[in-house]
């Protein structure tokens, strides 16, 4: 018998006797390792069978000699690739452990041999990447070798995949666990130049991953919150893989680590984005000083960190005023809020002026009490010499005052990087690498801080840039309110610019799609109240809930600052602009008392008035009362053409007082029905006259 065929029966018998007698099947094989020391077979088949029985010292000790002594071997290549397979994987299966446990009682020197030639036999990039990590990993010292060719290779990978989204498995694998091996090792000496590559890289991965939209969301699982671990799967990767807790302070991290060894101006390690950006505004100051090699250290640190800290807050405001984009379809009723000009001063821009020989008013009495509380001296002048306000209702807003500051941070860190040439062509750059064009969330915030500065014509560019990012989806309720979120500030923009007809239009367009809520009695509420205070500037804004509730209202009081200039404007007479108004003036009420009356005392002036949709749309009982004290002899006689074509029975039926008594009667009932009408929702009729009177109303203003 052949050598080889010894070798062969001794391994058969061993193989027949593992069942019954194990140990006899060992003595086999120790006997023919010891006639055969260089058979291949011999050895496998007795690592085979410790590590079938799961001795863990044993089958290490086996598996070292095989390694060692026949490393071409396919088969030894197929364990190993199985072996290294569980070291990536996180499983807790036992038999997982046991081969983990059989590599750990391997030497270190043959782990890190065994590891290298094995990301030598992987093809895929991936497999690659994760067979390397395992060795940096183990062996910190290898990072200085291997660490710069695994980040570069899974960047040019990426590159070479031409994927279109910066949120993917090689730059995942890249930011998350190669560069921070590589920019924490002492020994690693890099170029500043290659430190703000991967530091950029970096930042893009990681404000992709939080803001990203079309987020893959695993079934069952619930979104932690906002950007602390997002439960989505990468493509390429496992669940649990894809998952990256604490975003915004793992990129403060490697900010912090570049920043040391790039030799940043008094960087001691950021601990929030607020210290950066004060750290880099203290910088600012020294810049015209500086030249050269100097000069474009500090830009560079500044425009970095200024940077981050702009799509930081920028970020988080936007989390707050249309949250839905962020934390996926469990937040589709998340109301969004919209940024708009404050009109709460609508009603007590007109001072009121009567001398004693003009119409005393019927509800004279009521009025002077209510006028009584327009002196208040509780509160300065907002805006003075202070900037604009952005007024929020404070119950209805949780955490308003960290909104507000994350909408003035991201402010003040745009106004730094165009304070300087250099900062802001460096800042372009970067916008343009990123593709921050295409970022829905980032032009909400660049409309609401245009409109904030007072650029409406630019605001208006935006806000068409921002409905052509708008996914095309089916038009859900929430879809629906941020179509509504973008007209509504088109129509707020439109009458900052006195673009009243515009801004009617865009209005009309909102209101078809919003639904009348019940009336709610007005409440005087510290707001109501400063609203008939001391008048302001009319530069404030307010953050407005997105809602049928609160948009309405908005509605209503934008179309009465655009129809309240025409009918009071001074030496015209415009009756339909001054009945639209009347017909407004009733929501809020009694807080448009004060202009009802001026109205009254313009008709009284006029002795006439004609408006045929009076008594479609004026239930207010207060005004019904006012207009029915005018027609009486103590009420002026005032001609009141309010029915309608009541101009043509007049004249058919003329008598000496040039009211017929069918038209009197006519009006008596009509005031009867009216009264009677009194306990209707007003928003219901408010509505119905802007969808009915659309085009009238249009064709009102110039």
């Amino acid at each position: 018998m052949s050598a080889q065929g010894d070798c062969d029966f001794l391994v058969k018998r061993a193989r027949e006797l593992v069942a019954e007698d194990p140990w006899a099947a060992k003595a086999w094989l120790i006997t023919a390792r010891t006639l055969y020391p260089t058979d291949f077979n011999i050895q496998y088949e007795m690592y085979m069978i410790e590590r079938n029985a799961e001795r863990t010292t044993s089958a290490g000790r086996l598996l070292y000699d095989i390694f060692i002594n026949f490393p071409d071997q396919p088969v030894v290549w197929r364990e190993i690739t199985v072996i290294t397979a569980a070291l990536r994987n996180d499983s807790q299966d036992k038999h997982a452990l046991f081969l983990k446990g059989v590599f750990e009682t391997l030497p270190g020197p043959v782990q890190c041999q065994m590891l290298l030639k094995a990301t030598e036999q992987c093809f895929n990039t991936l497999e690659k990447a994760e067979m390397l990590l395992l060795l940096l990993r183990r062996f910190p010292e290898s990072v200085v070798q291997h660490g710069v060719s695994l980040g570069e290779s899974l960047l040019e990978a990426e590159n070479a995949e031409d994927l279109d989204t910066p949120v993917n498995c090689f730059r995942k694998l890249f930011v998350c666990d190669v560069l921070p091996l590589i920019v924490n090792n002492v020994e690693m000496r890099l170029p500043s130049s290659l430190l703000y590559k991967y530091m950029h890289t970096a930042a893009e991965f990681y404000i992709g991953y939080v803001t990203r939209e079309d987020q893959h969301f695993v079934a069952g699982l619930k979104s932690p919150g906002l950007g602390r671990g997002q439960r989505y799967v990468i493509d390429g990767l496992s669940e649990k893989s894809s998952v990256v807790a604490e975003p915004w302070e793992r990129l403060l991290e490697i900010v912090g680590v570049v920043g040391a060894r790039c030799e940043w101006q008094g960087e001691k390690g950021s601990r929030t984005y607020t210290e950066l950006l004060q750290r880099v505004k203290d910088l600012c100051r020294y810049l015209p000083s500086l030249e050269g090699e100097t000069l474009s250290h500090c830009c560079s640190q500044i425009v970095t960190c200024s940077t981050l800290v702009l799509f930081h807050s920028s970020y988080l405001y936007v989390s707050a005023v249309q949250p839905s984009l962020f934390q996926g379809h469990n937040s589709l009723a998340s109301t969004p809020w919209v940024l708009l000009e404050d009109l709460s001063s609508v009603f007590n821009d007109v001072e009121v002026e009567r001398s004693s020989g003009k119409h005393t008013h019927k509800k004279r009495k009521l009025a002077d009490g209510r006028e009584k509380t327009m002196s208040s001296d509780d509160e300065d002048a907002l805006g003075k010499g202070r900037g604009r306000h952005i007024l929020v209702n404070k119950t209805e807003m949780m955490g308003w005052v960290e909104t507000l500051e994350h909408f003035r941070t991201a402010r003040e860190s745009w106004d730094l990087l165009h304070s300087h040439d250099t900062l802001e062509s460096e800042f372009n750059k970067i916008c343009t690498a990123w593709k921050t064009e295409n970022w829905l969330w980032y032009r909400i915030f660049l409309t609401d801080m245009i409109i904030y500065q007072g650029q409406y014509r630019k605001a208006l560019s935006s806000l068409v840039q921002m409905s052509s990012l708008q996914p095309q989806s089916s038009l859900t309720a929430a879809s629906n309110l941020e179509t509504h979120r973008a007209v509504i500030q088109q129509a707020s923009c439109h009458y900052a610019l006195g673009e009243h007809r515009l801004a009617c239009e865009k209005v009309l367009e909102v209101v078809s799609g919003l639904v009348p809520q019940n009336q709610e009695p007005v409440k005087c509420s510290e707001e109501s109240s400063r609203a008939r205070g001391k008048p302001r500037k009319g530069n404030d804004l307010r953050l407005v809930p997105c809602t049928s509730k609160d948009i309405l209202p908005f509605c209503l009081q934008l179309m009465l600052a655009c129809f309240k200039l025409r009918a009071f404007a001074d030496g015209s007479r415009d009756d339909l602009a001054l009945g639209h108004v009347i017909v407004l003036l009733q929501h809020d009420w009694p807080l448009g008392e004060a202009l009802f009356l001026k109205a009254v005392d313009r008709i009284c002036d006029h002795g006439s008035f004609q408006y045929e949709n009076f008594f479609n749309y004026v239930t207010n009982i207060d005004m019904l009362e006012e207009f029915a004290y005018l027609r009486t002899t103590e009420g002026g006689r005032v001609q009141l053409e309010l029915l309608p074509n009541q101009g043509l029975l007049i004249k058919h039926h003329t008598v000496t007082r040039g009211i017929t008594k069918g038209v009197k009667e006519d009006f008596r009932l009509a005031m009867d029905r009216q009264v009677s009408r009194c306990g209707e929702n007003l928003l219901s009729v408010l509505h119905r006259f802007c969808i009915n009177e659309k085009i009238i109303l249009i064709q009102s203003l110039p």
